[in-house]
């Protein structure tokens, strides 16, 4: 599936300016103390595999770092646009020197290069790369076409990604950490309230479930479970007033949907559960509320 993934996104990438065409055979390459060397702090890429990045420093202890780093000047220090991960395995090989080649990018293009650097490796996350595609219509203007078509990637598949930064931010950290992936993430979207958003997320977790999975639970949440009971405007009122809150204490404390249903004189409560892990967890806290 990578593979596939991988030769797809290269392949939308083709008639775009490839970063390693940003290195042309005529360019001077310098050799710059690693100490004048610093990361973009608008990097997109916001963590870096440990392991990986310890196998990639070995390789620059035996035999250097082939491809120069592409930076520009930033007063007296050098700022990366590319190749940030072979700078910081170098730091890990504990070289003294880099070789870099030095562009004079405005910030926009940079913004660009260092986003198109890391999704041709498929190094960014979902959110990620979400982050970064917001930050360039936001900074600098350019709207979802325009990102598109520097990216090579359809205009539905951009509006899918930035979809995903309408999750909750404990879900976000999920697709961040590769708990859960984008995949499972985007099928959450549907569900509005937070707890239930977060509950299902990490229920999800826990129990493996598959996108599919996903999908039929969220169905099952949102199906009404029963016709609607036709209440007074003044029972609806005093209900709108007065249980509000209780429904939105109830939600806070049992972390998940809870409504109430019934008429003038009579309902019940509902508590929402999405596995039994999920229904003993409820039942703990009502336990603990006893005491």
């Amino acid at each position: 599936m990578a593979k596939q993934l991988k030769r797809g996104l290269g392949a939308l990438l083709a008639n775009i300016e490839d970063v390693r065409d940003e290195v042309k055979a005529d360019d001077k390459v310098y050799k710059v103390a690693v100490e004048m060397v610093q990361p973009n702090p608008d990097q997109p890429r916001k963590s870096f595999n440990q392991e990986s990045l310890i196998e990639l420093s070995q390789s620059i202890r035996s035999n250097g770092i082939i491809q120069p780093i592409v930076v520009r000047k930033d007063g007296d220090k050098y700022v990366i646009i590319a190749g940030e991960r072979r700078y910081r395995a170098a730091l890990l090989a504990e070289l003294t020197e880099v070789p870099v080649i030095i562009k004079n990018y405005d910030d926009l293009k940079v913004k660009e290069i260092s986003l198109i650097e890391n999704l041709q490796r498929e190094d960014l996350n979902a959110i990620e790369e979400a982050e970064a595609i917001k930050e360039l219509m936001t900074a600098h203007g350019l709207t979802q076409d325009e990102i598109a078509q520097k990216l090579g990637k359809s205009r539905p598949a951009l509006a899918n990604t930035l979809r995903l930064l309408n999750l909750t931010g404990e879900v976000k950290e999920l697709v961040k950490s590769g708990k859960l992936s984008a995949g499972h993430a985007r099928a959450l979207l549907p569900v509005a309230d937070p707890f239930v958003q977060i509950r299902m997320a990490t229920t999800c977790v826990s129990e493996g479930w598959s996108v599919r999975e996903v999908e039929k639970q969220v169905k099952y949440y949102l199906k009404p479970e029963t016709k609607p009971v036709r209440l007074s405007d003044k029972v609806r009122e005093k209900m709108t007033v007065e249980m509000r809150e209780f429904v939105n204490d109830m939600t806070r404390v049992f972390s998940t949907r809870v409504k109430l249903m019934g008429n003038e004189t009579k309902g019940r409560i509902c508590i929402d559960y999405f596995s039994n892990d999920d229904l003993q967890r409820i039942y703990e806290i009502i336990e603990s509320l006893k005491k």
